[in-house]
């Protein structure tokens, strides 16, 4: 019976084989029936057709010849549709599925067959329990390789996206800034997953605002866009033009509902939206619309096209891209609130930096605020030119910790400070002590989120009378200091101004009066004594080293010549530490030097040690001064010669060439403590506002140095000392030992006194209290007429 049965199924394998077509078409016909969905691959249908037709011929040629089924290999048609299947992304399912209803199918159609060939019912019965278990060892052996075959495929596909993931997190979100990062999601989306990628965002966003939900049509501009054609023209829109979709078409439908969507397109129904001038050059068949979403609020669009790949999107290229984009849309819109806050800590900055040069003589200056150009953000680097009292001017830069708006503000609120301090005339290192507090206080009343505030401050005062340039640090870098060119001034502590200006008739002011210096020693009076042998012209009283009015030098002040490249500065402590001295020191500049004031990001390098940057900023300010550089001018050579194109912290720089005052314009007069030393004063006044052409102003001012005279010997202590300073604006100021300083009160009917600062407030434009070490100075100024 066995060999009967065996001999049955060559006869039936050898008469079926060249008929075999017929029953290709028929399992066909069932599959097309099953499957509905899997002739939308033209493709895979076509490979089916011939896989199918070369398993009916494997399988009747190994009835034919007696073979092992289970040795047979799968025909390389099936592998074939099996790793289109992958590529396809056809669920597993399916495959299987299909070679099922192909088996079932089959074995009908040999049973059919079996009893078309024979009556003998127990021959047609044993056939067909032959054929059945043939059929199923042939299915189960060749699924095998068909599903190694379609998982090895799919295992390469899941590895190509784990990379496209792995590249897409490397490449994307390295900068702060929204054009590059959507260059980067295209050129991720454009390296072996797509064709054509487009990135376009929201008009409102890239106009520094906030985006709003998108309406219909959607305003929106090109950004990015990447092709695997030179030039990509594959695509209708130009990187940077501005253009809409129109409503009711997909893109807009997916700005709308926030919905990725997945497109199957052919030649011949290229949306408008899609199609370059010739679409049917490309051949478009499948696109990916994904809308660029994050933290609640959609900033544009993503497109993934594909015409070079043969191998249309699926759903798991829409869950790769997806994912791709949500990444993409998070560091865009890190860019966009940084760029947002960076523009606004900017405009901040800008607006609480002094606007146009402050008019003043003392020194001529420029400035110069450079941001940084890292991701860090605007930091609070600052600098101030401010006028003081007598022609002096201060020169403040500074620094606070931090970054973004909050140390732009607090730089704000820092330079509001210096500048009130400023106004009553503190020395430099009884300002920082006093912004100290400040810092503190600040510190007290802040969140503790906003993180601890800090800051560092050079405060120098310059008075271009003496020469005399005092400084203090509060943990901040010493300045730059150039001496003039040949020519450009005289240098060394002690060097004689010139005489002063000659009293009515032509006769000198007095033996104790010489033009340019400080006032003398209290011994020397108004009636000509001679003064100290000690004193010299452009030193202060007394004490070594005293400015003009502003009393004896503190004992811990140190006072030297003009200091060559970077001099040695005491640093103190950073502000808001608290609890620790500052200290002044006081160096004589030659007129026409060079002072650089800066914060560190001027001298911070990645390819230079701080020696070598402070060497190599020294320096430079030495050429610019040697070659007679305007301010500005040395500010734009610092800056090339010190900084990269892009710097990697705040730069605040500004630089100031001194100026001195004529010695003819500066007068002064050493008065007893006896009120019939106002007369004299008076007396030297007149004289010497005759001497500069200003007799116009010689009764308001002799009414200003009487009352200012009086009040100094009534309420003060010797000694007391009277100047006058002709600059941008005539200046009174009288000097005595007392601290205490006088205040305006309201004069009652029949009092008698109380009238005099009340009378000074009238008729000067400014007055006010100038505190020393060891007394204090009121002056007045008056403008010229």
């Amino acid at each position: 019976m066995e060999k009967d049965v065996s001999a049955f199924l060559v006869r039936l394998a050898h008469e079926r084989g060249p008929r075999s077509d017929q029953w290709v078409g028929l399992v066909m016909e069932r599959l097309r029936e099953e499957l509905p969905g899997l002739w939308q691959h033209e493709d895979l249908a076509r490979r089916a057709l011939e896989e199918t037709s070369a398993h009916v011929a494997a399988f009747l040629d190994a009835l034919e010849h007696g073979r092992d089924v289970t040795e047979v290999q799968a025909p390389p048609a099936a592998l074939d549709v099996a790793r289109r299947f992958a590529e396809a992304g056809v669920p597993l399912s399916t495959l299987l599925r299909a070679y099922r209803i192909g088996h079932v199918n089959m074995l009908r159609l040999l049973q059919e067959e079996v009893t078309r060939l024979t009556d003998d019912q127990q021959l047609a019965n044993t056939a067909t329990i032959r054929l059945i278990e043939t059929g199923f060892a042939y299915v189960d052996h060749n699924s095998e390789q068909v599903v190694a075959a379609y998982q090895e495929v799919r295992d390469r596909r899941v590895q190509h996206r784990l990379m496209i993931t792995s590249e897409a997190s490397r490449r994307i979100g390295t900068t702060l800034d929204t054009t590059r990062t959507a260059e980067e999601l295209a050129e991720v989306g454009a390296d072996g997953f797509a064709d054509l990628v487009t990135v376009d965002l929201l008009g409102s966003l890239l106009q520094g605002g906030e985006p709003h939900p998108p309406t219909e049509p959607a305003a929106m501009r090109r950004v990015a866009q990447r092709s695997t054609l030179d030039g990509c023209p594959d695509s209708p829109v130009a990187t940077g033009q501005q253009h809409a979709y129109a409503p009711g078409s997909a893109p807009a439908e997916v700005l709308a509902t926030g919905l990725p969507l997945l497109l199957r397109v052919s030649d011949s129904d290229v949306p408008p939206w899609l199609a370059p001038p010739d679409p049917r050059r490309f051949g478009f068949h499948s696109v990916l619309l994904l809308p660029l979403y994050a933290r609640g609020t959609t900033l544009g669009l993503a497109q993934f096209v594909r015409h070079r790949t043969p191998t249309p999107f699926d759903d798991d290229d829409l869950l790769l891209a997806q994912e791709i984009t949500a990444r993409a849309a998070v560091h865009l819109d890190n860019a966009r609130r940084y760029t947002h806050e960076r523009t606004t800590a900017l405009a901040l900055q800008h607006s609480l930096l002094p606007q146009r040069p402050v008019e003043q003589s003392a020194v001529e200056t420029a400035a110069h605020y450079l941001p940084s150009g890292s991701r860090a953000g605007v930091g609070g680097d600052w600098y101030d030119v401010i006028p003081l009292s007598g022609g002096r001017v201060a020169l403040v830069v500074g620094d606070v910790v931090g970054r973004g708006l909050h140390a732009a503000a607090t730089m704000g609120r820092l330079r509001t400070a210096v500048r009130a301090f400023a106004d009553i005339d503190l020395m430099p290192d009884e300002l920082l002590t006093h912004l100290d507090d400040v810092v503190i206080r600040l510190q007290r009343e802040e969140a503790h989120e906003d993180g601890e505030i800090s800051a560092t401050c050079l405060y120098a005062v310059y008075d271009p009378a003496t020469r005399l340039c005092t400084l203090a640090s509060a943990g901040h870098v010493p300045p730059a200091v150039a001496p003039p060119a040949a020519g450009g001034g005289t240098a060394g502590t002690g060097s004689t101004s010139g005489s002063g200006p000659v009293a009515a008739g032509g006769g000198p002011a007095g033996t104790g009066t010489t033009a340019g210096r400080g006032p003398a020693d209290a011994g020397a009076t108004a009636g000509g004594k001679p003064a100290d042998t000690g004193t010299t012209a452009g030193s202060g009283p007394a004490d070594a080293g005293t400015t003009v009015g502003g009393g004896p030098a503190d004992a811990g002040t140190t006072v030297g010549a003009e200091p060559p490249g970077l001099p040695e500065l005491p640093i103190g402590p950073p502000l808001g530490l608290g609890g620790l001295p500052f200290e002044t020191v006081r160096w004589e500049l030659p007129e026409g030097t060079l002072l650089a004031l800066y914060t560190d990001g001027l001298i911070q390098s990645r390819t230079r040690d701080l020696d070598a940057s402070l060497t190599l900023l020294s320096d430079t300010l030495a050429q610019a001064s040697r070659a007679s550089a305007s301010p500005n001018e040395c500010c734009e050579r610092l800056l090339a010669k010190m900084l990269p194109a892009r710097p990697a912290d705040d730069v605040a720089l500004l630089v100031a060439r001194t100026r001195a005052l004529d010695p003819g314009h500066v007068a002064t007069l050493d008065l007893p403590s006896d009120p019939a030393a106002v007369s004299g004063a008076r007396r030297f006044c007149a004289d010497t506002l005759g001497t500069w052409g200003l007799d116009e102003l010689s009764f308001t001012t002799e009414l200003i140095v009487s009352e200012l005279v009086t009040n100094a010997i009534r309420y003060g202590k010797p000694p007391i000392l009277l100047r006058l300073v002709l600059d941008s604006s005539l200046t009174c100021e009288v000097f005595d030992g007392s601290s205490t300083a006088p205040h305006m009160r309201r004069a009652r009917t029949f009092d008698e006194g109380g009238r005099g600062l009340l009378l000074v407030a009238q008729f000067a434009a400014r007055w006010g209290t100038r505190p020393g070490r060891e007394g204090k100075t009121i002056w007045a100024e008056q403008p010229l007429p």
